[in-house]
């Protein structure tokens, strides 16, 4: 199973220092952005620099993801094409304003052509799709079964509160719904926990940890982040605190001593409740931790 992506850092596809500068900061997992972050004059331009990146020996064994452009406009086909010599390198595609299946399935298709073309395993390349509309929210429990390469969902905050109508805060609550929406699609369909978009107050600590409790609460596995300054502060939140390992192992080493005696449910010392789902959850915990 894939490491969790607590922390992924996006940069501009265009712009080749601050795509090795990202690659080389250590989040889980990097993503080259071919959309937002690039204007149409560029899109041309920046599909050559992603090849570039993608063919340095030193991007070998990176976490590294390629942002698209949407199924709906005239780039995103293009984008694909251009990525298939660069497959081997590269974990990842993240499709943006994914509203259907069939977005998800048209964009796992060209990648099913891309690979065996270029020999590259079949399925190697995951994707993530993003929802960042009203529609795209709704639409998230059928597109988290939409296909095997699916690793999980990610909501787009931004787009999707000016298509709501509301503003953005650091708890998050007006969004409330939506997050606990996409939690529930990707978990009914098997998949990771998803992935929160970033909190846009780049310097703002506060704000970022706030933001980023909130979804690790909802069941987000991590979150997405725009700035170096915004990287401890969310692996910090997402990683296991040493007090949630110490929980997780006494309650492991209490459910061998009871399981051994014909005893799988029973309070510890503390008044905690223990069971099979409460161990499940210890265990995960110290997984989460490498422990």
């Amino acid at each position: 199973m894939s490491a969790p992506i607590r922390t992924l850092m996006f940069a501009s596809a265009n712009d080749p220092e601050r795509s090795r500068k990202a690659i080389a900061i250590g989040a889980s997992a990097v993503c080259l952005d071919l959309e937002d972050a690039v204007a149409k004059t560029e899109k041309a331009n920046a599909r050559g620099v992603v090849a570039a990146t993608l063919a340095d020996p030193s991007v070998e064994g990176a976490n590294v993801h390629v942002r698209v452009n949407g199924v709906a406009t005239e780039y995103g086909d293009d984008d694909l094409t251009a990525l298939g010599p660069h497959l081997h390198r590269l974990a990842g595609v993240l499709v943006p304003m994914v509203e259907s299946a069939d977005e998800v399935r048209h964009v796992a298709g060209r990648l099913d052509a891309l690979e065996a073309e270029h020999g590259v395993p079949a399925g190697q390349v995951r994707l993530i799709a993003i929802a960042e509309t009203a529609k795209g929210v709704l639409a998230a429990a059928d597109v988290a079964a939409a296909t095997p390469r699916l690793r999980t969902l990610l909501l787009g905050p931004a787009d999707l509160s000016h298509d709501l109508g509301v503003e953005l805060t650091a708890d998050g609550y007006e969004l409330f719904a939506a997050r606990t929406h996409l939690v529930l699609a990707a978990r009914a369909a098997g998949l990771e926990g998803p992935i929160d978009g970033p909190f846009l107050g780049l310097k703002d600590d506060e704000g970022t940890r706030t933001s980023a409790q909130w979804a690790r609460r909802l069941g987000f596995q991590g979150k997405m982040v725009l700035h170096p300054q915004q990287l401890p502060v969310v692996a910090g939140v997402f990683a296991p605190s040493a007090d949630e390992v110490a929980w997780a192992e006494a309650v492991v080493a209490a459910f061998a001593e009871h399981e051994a005696r014909g005893i799988s449910a029973f309070k510890m010392e503390d008044g905690t409740f223990v069971d099979y789902p409460v161990v499940d959850r210890a265990r995960a915990v110290l997984r989460d931790a490498g422990a």
